[in-house]
């Protein structure tokens, strides 16, 4: 089954300061949405309130048509990455894998360096192998669809390209709604873009359109 996941009618202020008055945004199973935007754009905000956690002025938030504000309560909806590391220190890879329901041999196989973590404690990882921890098990959850802000950071070109790969494999099973500033590599996985700026999303069909709205200056070979 293909599900949607729709928003718009997004309106969000912080005292005098308008963040976002005019969103609309779709991600489906077998797509990967970027969403791209200069710091202080409102990217972060638009994904909690989407996960349901942050309250705003208005919002439509429909899972196959069928309104929720709460998906945080729903992790068979949505799963979220936070930018920061969410998984308590204490807790050993073993009871990680285990309270998700997911396979270690299906992780270790594909990162060896973790064979021999399996009864470590998740402190004792470094920043890098953390997060690639967390980006695996969220990716990985049993939902229809994911949320990654900033997945990419404190990782190694070599782990980038580990994490993009699973990425796109697990694309098949559910949609996903990615954000980070190292651009190059949302773009490279995405199967559309998204540019949130002055408030306002606007869905890219050309490439140029990102340069155009202010966002970055772009080297076309670099992202081909």
């Amino acid at each position: 089954m293909k599900n949607k996941l729709e928003v718009d009618s997004v309106f969000l202020e912080f005292g005098n300061r308008r963040i976002l008055s005019d969103v609309y945004l779709k991600c489906e199973t077998d797509k990967i949405i970027g969403l791209l935007g200069r710091n202080g754009n409102g990217k972060t905000s638009l994904m909690n309130i989407i996960y349901g956690n942050l309250n705003c002025n208005s919002k439509s938030v429909r899972f196959n048509g069928e309104t929720n504000f709460k998906a945080y309560k729903k992790p068979e909806l949505l799963m979220y990455l936070p930018q920061f590391n969410f998984i308590p220190g204490s807790l050993s890879l073993k009871r990680i894998f285990k309270d998700y329901e997911l396979d270690f041999k299906d992780f270790e196989n594909r990162f060896p360096f973790y064979k021999s973590k399996y009864k470590s404690s998740f402190q004792s990882l470094s920043g890098g192998q953390r997060r690639i921890v967390e980006i695996y098990i969220i990716s990985k959850s049993k939902t229809q669809f994911v949320i990654l802000d900033e997945p990419f950071s404190h990782l190694s070109p070599i782990q980038i390209e580990e994490v993009k790969q699973f990425i796109l494999e697990e694309k098949t099973n559910k949609g996903f709604l990615i954000t980070d500033h190292m651009y190059q590599h949302v773009l490279n996985i995405s199967d559309d873009i998204y540019v949130l700026a002055n408030g306002k999303t606007h869905l890219i069909k050309d490439i140029i359109e990102i340069q155009y709205l202010g966002y970055a200056n772009l080297n076309i070979n670099m992202i081909k």
